[in-house]
Formats: structure tokens, sequence, C-alpha cells
């Protein structure tokens, strides 16, 4: 059944609304393709067979008696496992944290989808408290590719991007401090939205301050608007969010590009090589935009700073910060790599925190700038193709961040950025195109997703994961 597998929400909820499809059928046959492809690319860190089948119990009664709760009711959704879920432990990928606690906080996100009928498949995996973009942790080992095994899917919502492109899960709840919703939507074919700083309100308050947002990840961009449209709703506890915007997102999702003035970059200004295959299939996709009626541009950007080391210090120093939350004997249970993070984080003086932030300053107004000319930017997501899983770096870099040169500036920036597939190179792996707007201007993201999923409907196309 790989077209249940790989069925949209959207043509899940017409099946459940004309009664081809139940709730129950599907919560099954996902829990049973759980069981058979889990343990081999190890994306959920908890399933809970009991909870998932009694969400799609009520929602199948929900249906039968033609009062479904909202707009997601039935539809299997994942939820990463940085994100606080009521009677599901929250572990982050850490062995430093006691399971065996009272978890009775919804986040946000997941009350909203709670709220509108959506049954929960299970929690999936994270490097520990994202400080990564591989997936893998002391506590749950790795996450791999479903379009190569012997490859990453990214991180630091791996565990989410693996399970939709294994076609478990239409929707999937991703972080993004610094790409981590967009690596993985690269590395795995699948579509990511990183959203206005705001616009999705979070609680608890993230030690990481403006940098990390929540967003939806799916393989198709209307999936994506309209889980969008669930969890933008208001919440009290965040005092920090936007206002509400009273959207639906998938209204005008599909009028196009016309006349907008889109930038190309085929490398955001950065000095990091872009790998040929990679660049040529961006070129063709800045092409495509240019046919369906943009007016594209190709822009060379010369930063005022340098963007790695203004964004370190940043990075280093919300890390230190999450640290004071822990005990000593819970810190020995850690990540070496988190703690090295945290430690360069503690060396850094108030100045040098500072400085970095006034620099952050800077920028946003380089790109602000930018956005005045132009509606839209678009790049490659990623300059190089997944590789190895274990690793946590590629081995021809020698740091960690010089290989995902083009994703952190907008967490910087606190813009709208989405990744979206745009081919596959030779050996068959993925390749993501990355495209950010101006602040508030995530409709206009989905609406040039959209228009590009269209026409080149590359998530139609499914790993060898049926054949292992």
């Amino acid at each position: 059944m790989v077209d249940l597998a790989y069925m949209s929400a959207i043509e899940l909820i017409e099946h459940y609304r004309d009664r081809s499809l139940s709730p129950v059928e599907v919560a099954r046959y996902l829990l049973d393709r759980i069981e058979q492809y889990n343990p081999i690319i190890n994306a959920f860190r908890l399933v809970d067979e009991a909870t998932t089948l009694a969400m799609a119990q009520a929602s199948e009664q929900r249906w039968s008696q033609g009062e479904p709760w909202g707009l997601l009711d039935g539809v299997p959704i994942s939820i990463k496992d940085l994100v606080t879920t009521k009677g599901w432990s929250t572990l982050r990928g850490s062995k430093a944290i006691d399971p065996n606690q009272a978890w009775s906080v919804d986040a946000p996100v997941v009350a909203r989808l709670r709220e509108h009928g959506a049954v929960f498949i299970g929690k999936t995996n994270t490097p520990e408290s994202g400080h990564k973009v591989v997936t893998q942790s002391p506590l749950t080992g790795i996450t791999r590719n479903p379009w190569n095994l012997d490859k990453t899917p990214g991180g630091s919502s791996g565990g989410a991007a693996a399970a939709l492109a294994s076609g478990i899960g239409s929707l999937a709840v991703g972080t993004d401090g610094a790409g981590s919703i967009r690596i993985p939507a690269a590395f795995c074919n699948v579509f990511g939205l990183k959203p206005t700083w705001g616009r999705v309100p979070v609680y608890p308050v993230s030690t990481f301050g403006r940098m990390s947002t929540i967003g939806p990840m799916a393989r198709t961009v209307s999936d994506a608007a309209l889980m969008y449209t669930v969890i933008t709703q208001p919440d009290d506890r965040d005092c920090f969010a936007l206002p509400y915007d009273k959207r639906d997102y998938l209204q005008d999702i599909d009028k196009g590009v016309r006349g907008l003035r889109i930038a190309f970059s085929p490398n955001l200004g950065q000095p990091c090589a872009v790998d040929p295959e990679i660049s040529q299939l961006v070129e063709q996709a800045a092409q495509a935009f240019e046919q369906l009626g943009a007016e594209v541009e190709v822009v060379h950007i010369n930063w005022e700073f340098d963007l790695l080391e203004m964004f370190l210090p940043i990075w280093y120093a919300n890390y230190a910060n999450f640290l004071q939350l822990y005990q000593p004997e819970q810190i020995q249970l850690m990540d070496s790599a988190l703690l090295a993070i945290a430690a360069a984080g503690q060396r850094l003086s108030l100045l040098d925190y500072f400085t970095a932030m006034n620099q952050k300053g800077i920028i946003c107004a380089q790109v602000q700038e930018l956005f005045h000319r132009y509606d839209l930017l678009i790049t490659p997501t990623m300059p190089i193709p997944a590789f190895d899983a274990g690793l946590l770096r590629p081995q021809d870099f020698v740091d960690d961040w010089s290989w995902v040169p083009f994703t952190y500036l907008f967490n910087l920036t606190e813009q709208p950025a989405a990744s979206i597939p745009c081919g596959f190179i030779s050996d068959g792996l993925p390749v993501g195109l990355q495209i950010a707007g101006p602040l508030y201007s995530d409709a206009l993201i989905l609406q040039a997703s959209y228009a590009f999923e269209r026409a080149y409907p590359l998530f139609e196309q499914h790993p060898p994961i049926e054949s292992l």
C-alpha cells in the first residue's frame, strides 16, 4: 500500500470525508510501517501504539458523526523530541533527562494540533538538544537517510525528515535554530519551512532566544501550508509571539510567481564551494522561476562582516546559557560535542557577545536592504549532498559550520526561509533549493514554493526503502 504511505494530508482528509478511508486504518498501517522500517532508519525515539490508536479511534468517531474537530482531524503527525507533549516524555536526545516524571504540558504547536484532531504517531529523533546538524545522540544512536542508509538525513530534525521520506506520517513538527528544518529537508527530498520568528507561538520559552523557531515539515507544500494555518494560531503563554494574523495559508497559495522580483545567489556571498551537480540543479531551478513568469537576477553579496565569525559567539553563548538548567551529575551524561560548544560559550566575554549582536544588527539591515529590491531570494539549501552517517561533518571539512553556510543567516535575521526539493544528483541523493524572504513573507514563500512544486513535482519520487 505505497499509495497510502505517501498520501498527502489533504488527500487523507478527502478520503475521511467520503468514508473511503478511516483514521484507524491509516494509523494501524503507519504503526506497522514504523515496526518494519524504524529498526532500519531509526527515525522515532518514542512510539505509543495505544495512544495513537485511541486518538485515531476518537477521530474516526467524529468523522462518522460528521463533526470533525478541525483542519487536521485524523491526519498522522510526528513530533520532534525537543517539543513538549502531554503524556509523552520529551528527552531531547539526552541521557541526562529523567523520563519518569510528570509530562503534563503541551507546547503551543502540539496543543493546536491536538485541538484540530491530529493523530500523533510518535516522537522523532534529534541530536542532544538540537546542537548539531546531523541526527545522532547518546540516547538514540544514529538516524539514517532512507535514500541511502549509509548517509545522514542531516539534523537536527533528521528523524522528522527521515520519517516523512519513508512514508511514515503526512506531517512532522520540526525546529530550526540554524537550519535544522531546512538541512534535513534538503537531504531527504521533503519540504520544510522555518517561519518568521514569533509567527509560531513557543512555550516553554526557548533558552536560545530569537534564534530558534518551530515549523512545519511535509512532503508537499500544500500540506505544510495547511499545518501552518493551525500552528500559527495564538497561545497566551507566549508573550513574545507576533500578533495572530488569522491567515489561511492555503488561500491564494496558487497565485504563482508572475511579476515577482527574485534574487538568485549561487553561494550567498560565502567562501564555501558548492558541489557542481548541486550548482547546476539550483541554476536550473532559477531558470524555472523565470519560465514561471518571475524576474530573476543573479546577485553577488559582499557581507560587511564574516557571517560565521558573527554567528558562532551567539550560538556558543546560547548553549552556555542552556547548560545552566542542569546539575553537574546530569552534565556528565551529555554529548561531548554539546559540552564543547557550551565551554566555548563560557569562555566568551560579555563584550564578545554584544559585539556579535551589534554586528548581527548591521547584517540584518543589509539583508533588509536586499529585500527592498527583491521579493524573494533563492540559494542552494546545502552546498553538498548527504554524507556518511555517523560522522559529525563531511570528511573534507575541518569544522562543523563551513559545510552549512546558507541556512543560519536567516535564523540571525529572523526571516522566513524554506527548503524545497529541486532534483537529484547522479548517485540518486536529493538536492534542496532554499527560498528566503523578508520578515512576515511566510505566505509568499509558500506561494513561490507551491508554484515550483507544481511545475516540478519531485515529491512524487520516493526512496528505495520498499526494496530493503
